[in-house]
């Protein structure tokens, strides 16, 4: 695969940004070699720099769940463009969206705008602190909710990628207001609970954790945890900024049943452009500022483009059968790896929640951050690497998830298992 023009924009931007990326899994630190510089997406497709062509399953980490430049989506932009890209004055856009994004999730009473996932579940530990007095909040290991401080501790995605366990610059009193369970142990937060009473103001979870690869929830583990927060006067955060209206519509939570007292959202509500929201229960929600004192504010929140691109996409997303199809392609997908790896004679565990997939290259049932870690590195590397020579575009890091959108074609599914049948040979 030629790469010429690549390599020398990385090596140029090395000079100018860290690491040449400005988010560091895009530099291939974890598996090596010169990431492809991308200039244009099309449906299932992107393209780079030196002409290359990928069947793309990063999907921008998640939010193009209806591929690169859908035409409804992209006419819509275009007419806002022209209207103005930023007022920092309300529009009826915010009202448009937030209706929508309330009507999918019932447990969303008011919600705010923000511009990414970090500053939604930043503002949200904020005001749960502030709504209960109390200070601690309770995360689990390899749960990644974004760069704030506290919330660092133990993390997954780029984190554990890049084998960083905790950051530099996060003061000490941080990581002591910050409790880690292993996630799927609700015996294990009970404890947490019992040994603090009255401290702890959150328990901060993704409900299907999508940072140390795809990990589901075991049956139960989410309706003790909301039992657990009732139990002992906390608040219950779905950090959903990656599975809200992509493992379903309205979430994990709606897909579960279980509804937290306050949600976190990102990625697919601005169809892809920089957004985020946190939102919940009327009572608490009326503590954010000007109503109440918990002060937060962004003079980018509820950019008229972005809510342009999240009404248009939620709107395609409502269309009836969108998730059943896309879950039949995740589906065939899934099946398709188990087939090959067979095959290949090579160990796998494969997991996936609707269309989110994760292939782990080890033997091992994965439940948590620690059976996340024992798969192999090096061998994703050999794997992803493979992968990208057959033109499939793979997260590079074992602990990532793969997306599957609406617009992969049986083809593309049908190539993309042969390609990872010929990785997986290549092992």
């Amino acid at each position: 695969m030629n790469q010429q023009r690549s390599e020398e924009l990385f090596r140029e931007a090395q000079r100018f940004l860290p690491g040449g990326v400005d988010s560091p899994v895009r530099s291939y630190k974890a598996v090596g070699g010169t990431p492809p510089f991308i200039v244009k997406g099309r449906g299932s497709r992107i393209f780079d720099v030196d002409g290359n062509e990928f069947i793309d399953y990063v999907s921008s980490w998640g939010p193009l769940i209806l591929g690169h430049s859908h035409p409804q989506v992209v006419e819509a932009l275009k007419k806002a463009v022209e209207r103005g890209t930023s007022f920092g004055a309300p529009t009826e856009l915010e009202i448009t969206l937030a209706k929508i994004i309330s009507a999918a999730i019932p447990s969303i009473q008011m919600l705010r705008f923000v511009n990414s996932g970090t500053e939604a579940t930043m503002s949200a530990l904020r005001l749960a602190r502030a709504y209960t007095k109390r200070d601690n909040i309770i995360k689990f290991a390899g749960g990644y909710h974004g760069h704030a401080d506290g919330l660092l501790v133990k993390a997954g995605s780029g984190a554990v990628t890049l084998g960083i366990p905790d950051s530099p610059g996060v003061p000490s009193g941080y990581a002591r207001n910050m409790l880690t369970a292993p996630y799927n142990d609700a015996t294990a937060v009970e404890q947490l609970f019992e040994l603090n009473p009255e401290k702890i103001a959150a328990v901060i979870v993704e409900p299907v954790a999508a940072n140390m690869g795809v990990v589901p929830p075991r049956p139960g583990f989410l309706e003790s945890l909301r039992n657990l927060t009732s139990r002992f006067g906390s608040l219950l955060i779905f950090d959903e900024v990656v599975t809200g209206f992509r493992v379903a519509y309205g979430g994990a939570q709606v897909k579960f049943e279980v509804a937290p007292d306050l949600t976190c959202l990102g990625k697919i509500i601005g169809g892809g452009l920089p957004v985020g929201a946190y939102g919940g229960r009327k009572d608490i929600m009326e503590m954010v500022a000007p109503v109440g004192p918990v002060y937060q504010a962004g003079t980018l929140s509820g950019n008229p483009i972005t809510m342009t691109a999240g009404i248009e996409t939620l709107k395609l997303l409502h269309q009836p059968g969108f998730y059943e199809q896309l879950e039949n392609k995740a589906a065939s997908l899934e099946k398709g790896i188990a087939i090959a790896a067979a095959r290949a004679g090579v160990n796998v565990y494969i997991s996936r929640v609707a269309s989110l997939l994760t292939v782990f290259l080890t033997g091992d049932r994965v439940i948590d951050y620690e059976s996340a870690k024992r798969a192999s590195t090096a061998a994703f590397s050999r794997f992803f690497h493979s992968l990208l020579a057959e033109g499939i575009y793979w997260p590079p890091s074992q602990f990532e998830a793969a997306f599957v959108s609406f617009v992969h074609s049986e083809e593309d599914v049908q190539l993309t298992i042969g390609a990872i049948e010929k990785a997986l040979n290549s092992l």
